[in-house]
């Protein structure tokens, strides 16, 4: 009898022994569970149009203006820039009237050698000289100059290779490409992983709709949004434009934005 009360008393302090191990254990899971960090988001780009080829884009504390015009009023609803971006000499892309109006302390205003040349002397310590072809990293983004120029022979005196910049910027490892004024010319053909692109398509000053298409289904940015598509003869056709790249390739996406309220 003895020996079977101490055989049973034992089974009991064993099996109360591992049901504690057992408790511990899960609670030692629980709480490793609990410590795991979860993946730090990434800043989103956003961007919005704001006239022709005027837009501003938002990443992360980074506020940029694309060539920006049409007065204060125009951006009264957008943070103070950190960075401007300008393509070209044009009334439509370099508003010195407009610039003077902001508030642009510590702002730095990336442009091509002749549109520093238009401005005045106290302008000058704000610009960062980008010329085609040439690289900087501005406020931690990466800016890369593409050139911009017309092909067309009754074109040329529009815009010369050389004077202006297109422009692809990396954000994280997103890139976007603005096509500033120029037509469907090789390096936007030759163009890589690009992710959203803007493209400009108005005659007589830059290309038709079917060549933007033509050099967009070359290069197959993700996500393209026809811009700047004002010209003589009013709106170019956007639609006809998104028809062309979806039928020869389905999976670029076309977003139409309003580029020109009222």
């Amino acid at each position: 009898m003895k020996k079977l009360l101490f055989f049973t008393l034992t089974t009991f302090l064993l099996l109360t022994s591992c049901n504690e191990n057992a408790k511990q254990k899960t609670t030692s899971e629980m709480a490793n569970t609990e410590v795991i960090e979860q993946p730090k988001t990434k800043d989103s780009l956003e961007f919005t149009p704001v006239t022709h080829a005027t837009m501003v884009m938002n990443y992360g504390d980074e506020t940029i203006y694309v060539d920006p015009t049409g007065g204060k009023a125009a951006f009264a609803d957008f943070k103070q820039p950190t960075t401007i971006l300008i393509t070209d000499i044009h009334g439509d892309h370099l508003s010195i009237e407009t610039l003077k109006e902001l508030n642009l302390k510590g702002t730095i205003i990336v442009a091509p050698q002749a549109v520093v040349d238009k401005f005045p002397e106290d302008f000058k310590p704000m610009f960062k000289v980008l010329n085609n072809g040439q690289t900087a990293v501005v406020k931690d983004i990466n800016i890369e100059a593409i050139p911009m120029y017309n092909l067309r022979e009754e074109a040329l005196k529009f815009h010369e290779k050389g004077r202006g910049n297109g422009y692809v910027l990396t954000f994280g490892d997103e890139r976007v490409y603005i096509s500033g004024d120029t037509e469907d010319i090789p390096e936007m053909r030759n163009l890589k992983n690009i992710d959203k692109a803007f493209v400009c398509m108005n005659l007589p000053y830059t290309m038709p709709v079917e060549s933007a298409a033509s050099a967009v289904l070359d290069f197959k940015p993700k996500t393209v949004y026809p811009y700047h598509f004002r010209g003589t003869e009013g709106l170019s056709d956007v639609e006809k434009f998104k028809a062309i790249v979806n039928e020869g390739n389905p999976d670029i996406n076309v977003e139409l934005l309003e580029w020109y309220p009222n």
